[in-house]
């Protein structure tokens, strides 16, 4: 019986914060846009530098409290799919896809974790199930490269 309830209560948390139906049609504009506008933004929205002006002075701008831009759709994908591959999804991951260890950046998703998961699950229905990886587009170390399957398995909706 405690079962049946324990999935029930499952089934109703899913309808209710709507992350059954997110899995199927997240969307940049309609859910990962106000997640990053609420928790990204005050250090990767538009006073923030390009990708290549950080690339070019990285701890200038962390010594300012500034990563990389990512307010825009075009800027996000930079570091989802190229040229800073998995970029986002390492760093936001909860560790449960990266050895255990969180990525830098996942504290910064909510203040409790129910809601740095809920945070999470967005960015993952965003990219996509199969696309979440922390592959970059060429091999370090022993990780190897994105291969273009992979890349074909992500799924980020404008």
């Amino acid at each position: 019986m405690k079962k049946l309830w324990a999935a029930a209560g499952v089934v109703l948390w899913l309808a209710v914060t709507g992350v059954g139906a997110l899995a199927q049609d997240a969307t940049y504009r309609k859910d990962v846009k106000p997640v990053f506008d609420a928790k990204c933004a005050g250090c990767h929205g538009a006073a923030s530098p390009y990708f290549g002006d950080f690339q070019a002075d990285p701890k200038k701008f962390a010594a300012a409290m500034k990563g990389p831009r990512m307010d825009s759709y075009a800027d996000m994908i930079f570091f989802v799919g190229w040229p800073d591959t998995g970029a986002l999804m390492r760093r936001l991951d909860d560790g449960k896809s990266a050895g255990g260890k969180p990525g830098n950046m996942n504290q910064f998703l909510g203040s409790t974790d129910e809601e740095r998961q809920k945070n999470l699950a967005v960015f993952k229905a965003w990219v996509g199930p199969d696309g979440w990886t922390m592959k970059r587009w060429e091999a370090r170390g022993s990780v190897p490269g994105i291969s273009r399957d992979e890349l074909d398995r992500i799924r980020v909706k404008y």
